[in-house]
C-alpha cells in the first residue's frame, strides 16, 4: 500500500455524554468518546470515530503509542496530518 500516511496526536477524553472531535488542545486533537477507559473500548472508539469522520476504513485508523494514556499517536492511513486536521475540525 502506498500514500500518505501520518501521526496524529490525540487527546482523548473517555465516559463523556456521546463521541465528538472538541477541537485542538496544544498541538493534539481533543476527542470525547462515550466509552469508558476499560478493555480497549475507549481505544476503539477513538479509532471508530476518526475513521468515520476522516472517512477512512477502520483497518487504516490504529493507535501506535499510548493504548493507556489520555494523550495517543493514532497512525493513519492515506491521508496526510494537514489534510486529517482540517476535516476534523470542520
Amino acid at each position: 500500500m502506498s500514500g500518505p500516511a501520518c501521526r496524529l496526536r490525540v487527546k482523548v477524553v473517555p465516559g463523556a455524554s456521546r463521541s465528538e472531535v472538541v477541537g485542538l488542545l496544544g498541538a493534539a486533537v481533543k476527542v470525547r468518546v462515550a466509552a469508558p477507559p476499560e478493555g480497549g473500548q475507549a481505544n476503539r472508539e477513538v479509532c471508530a470515530l476518526l475513521a468515520e469522520r476522516l472517512g477512512l476504513p477502520l483497518a487504516q485508523v490504529t493507535v501506535v503509542a499510548g493504548p493507556a494514556s489520555p494523550v495517543k499517536v493514532i497512525g493513519l492511513v492515506g491521508i496526510t496530518e494537514t489534510e486529517a486536521k482540517a476535516r476534523l475540525l470542520a
